[in-house]
């Protein structure tokens, strides 16, 4: 790192993921043209990487809080714009933390001129982005048939509960977990499928697995209330619609671009069966890319036989907060947030909080996860686009993450 031009982060010492970082240069020309380019490799070598051009202020100082980008991967004052426009070198990457433990490093870079002809490094800096504060404690869940990694804040407990649930394919996946435990809350990631000794597919699926996770954390002296909070995304927002349905003991539920109807499988609870809604494969587009866009593949559940797949949401106890993407291209998520509102209302249940972000896309991720594009759907077998777009997608993830605590915070806590 040159002496004259350093790279200047702010907290210096990285921070955690869901926080946002101060960039600045000091020391360049007055008004000099730089470019600032930052990457990022994943667990598995995958590299994503952004940049953008920008000029020194007249006392040749850049700091990205203050000075626009000119261009690149974004334009405007976006001082977290080199983490949320991150791009993957390779096509149809998904970022995702596979490992909490460790943090992320980001490599950021400073060259004389603007890109493409940007000439020589004049300054580097590495930043490393937590997934675990310190204090906070990783406790892997193997209770019954449970599996599952339960997250708990550094402060003396006992702290409301969440289960965190990921959508399909997604194994266990921790990161969401593990930072909304910095925020106070105990959470535990809970696999369904696709982990360790757990179903591979999603054919059948028995609530009384849920049932399970949701009592271990009803049970466990960290945890305070009479009821748990539920999280879910895609999929996971699907199963946390029909286990506040079916399951006792829950008390506020966020769904994140989830399907009001049951999708995929079979879900059984005791002597009730949900039969997956139907699809057709020829309502399937095809982008100019060549990638699949399925958001008119799957039936209305208002219609017909269909109806049979229609979560009974109407049996919930529970608080609802919607969060929608409404340029979610893998269902229709804004149509389901409206029709579980109705049904709820129906029925003489308070009105669901919903939570409508234009042009976001499906994968609505904690603060500063680059807008994924497109990437492989298990069960299409094939790559398919989320929808979105990076600005817009990176500003509703950031009031989503803010929305969420809220809302648990209002919701979950009370004494037992």
């Amino acid at each position: 790192l040159s002496a004259r031009r350093p790279v200047s982060l702010e907290p210096a010492g990285g921070c955690a993921w869901d926080e946002p970082v101060r960039i600045s240069v000091r020391g360049l020309a007055p008004g000099q043209p730089v470019t600032l380019r930052a990457s990022l490799r994943d667990e598995r070598g995958a590299l994503f990487r952004a940049h953008a051009r920008y000029r020194a202020d007249d006392r040749g100082l850049l700091d990205l809080a203050r000075a626009p980008a000119l261009g690149g991967s974004f334009v405007g004052l976006e001082p977290m714009g080199l983490l949320w426009a991150l791009e993957p070198e390779k096509p149809l990457v998904r970022l995702v933390k596979r490992d909490v433990q460790t943090p992320f490093a980001v490599e950021l870079e400073v060259l004389d001129g603007h890109e493409p002809d940007a000439g020589r490094l004049l300054g580097r800096a590495l930043h490393a982005r937590h997934f675990l504060r310190p204090g906070v404690r990783r406790v892997p869940v193997r209770a019954g048939r449970v599996r599952g990694t339960l997250f708990l804040p550094p402060e003396p407990g006992p702290f409301p509960g969440i289960v965190d649930i990921y959508g399909v394919g997604s194994g266990l996946l921790e990161y969401r977990a593990s930072l909304l435990a910095g925020k106070g809350f105990a959470v535990m990631a809970l696999a369904y499928h696709n982990y360790e000794d757990l179903p591979k597919g999603l054919e059948i699926l028995h609530l009384e697995y849920f049932e399970e996770a949701v009592n271990y954390l009803l049970d466990h002296p960290q945890v305070k209330g009479l009821g748990v909070g539920l999280l879910g995304n895609s999929k996971g927002g699907e199963l946390c619609l029909s286990m506040a349905s079916f399951l006792k003991g829950i008390t506020a539920s966020v769904i994140i671009n989830g399907s009001v109807a049951n999708v995929g499988g079979t879900l059984h609870y005791k002597d009730e069966i949900l039969p997956p809604v139907g699809l057709d494969a020829n309502r399937m587009r095809v982008t100019k890319d060549g990638l699949a866009d399925i958001l008119d593949v799957l039936n209305s559940p208002l219609e017909g036989a269909d109806q049979k797949s229609f979560i009974p949401v109407e049996r919930a106890e529970s608080a609802f907060l919607f969060l929608v993407g409404l340029d979610d291209h893998n269902w229709k998520s804004e149509f389901y947030a409206n029709e579980a509102s109705k049904r709820l209302q129906a029925h003489g249940r308070e009105q669901p909080q919903i939570i409508c972000y234009p042009m976001a896309g499906h994968y609505i991720e904690p603060p500063y996860f680059p807008m994924c594009r497109a990437s492989l759907h298990t069960l299409v077998g094939g790559p398919v686009i989320w929808g979105g777009e990076p600005r817009a997608h990176a500003m509703a993830q950031m009031d989503a993450w803010k929305q969420l605590q809220t809302f648990f915070h209002k919701h979950l806590g009370g004494e037992k």
